[in-house]
């Protein structure tokens, strides 16, 4: 029994030094500086070509006018108004 716990006592201090502890990893950030100076001002571009002018279109034919249209014949309209309570059951 003595054999037992000392080889038991020594597996366990061998398992737990063999776990191995991940290392911390430091990873540098960049911070930004100071704003520069401020660079010169660009060059004017050129002005684009002016678009050709369209055709004047036609002024299509003078004279008539459409014809009348038809009167309306004996039609009534009903218009219901929508019920404002709802059904109860």
């Amino acid at each position: 029994m003595k054999h037992s716990i000392a080889l038991t006592a020594l597996l366990a201090t061998l398992f737990l030094v063999a776990c191995d502890r991940p290392a911390v990893v430091a990873v540098p950030v960049p911070v930004p500086g100071p704003a520069g100076p401020q660079g010169a001002t660009g060059e004017t571009g050129s002005t684009g070509n002016t678009g050709y002018t369209g055709s004047q279109g036609n002024t299509g034919e003078t004279g008539g006018t459409g014809a009348t249209g038809k009167t309306g014949g004996d039609m009534t309209v009903i218009v219901v108004e929508p019920a404002t309570s709802t059904p109860t059951n």
